[in-house]
């Protein structure tokens, strides 16, 4: 089970979602770098324990909401952000054009 307070971290060239997992002393989490306008996602990462529940796709969904606030895309480079991607035709508006 997981928190519902997702923290960002932005250091313009890097950064991440993180959310706290109850039992856990790992975060879950998605990580991204920078590519000119784009944001690469290039690691999700769930505790074990925690699997399943959905945490993995809050982060995402938290990093698609910014970027239509922040004006940013997203290259979906980790395999979970892209099978998101590719089962929401409504995110099409913030997938970037960049190769990944």
């Amino acid at each position: 089970m997981a928190s519902s307070e997702i923290q960002v971290t932005d250091e313009t060239t890097h950064g991440a979602y993180r959310m706290a997992v109850t039992g856990s002393d790992r975060q879950a989490e998605l990580t991204w770098r920078a590519k000119g306008e784009a944001r690469v996602a290039d690691h999700t990462y769930t505790p074990t324990e925690a699997r399943g529940q959905g945490i993995a796709q809050k982060l995402v969904e938290r990093m698609v909401a910014d970027a239509r606030d922040q004006g940013f895309t997203i290259v979906p480079q980790c395999p979970y952000v892209d099978a998101l991607f590719r089962r929401h035709a409504d995110w099409a508006d913030v997938l970037a054009d960049t190769p990944s």
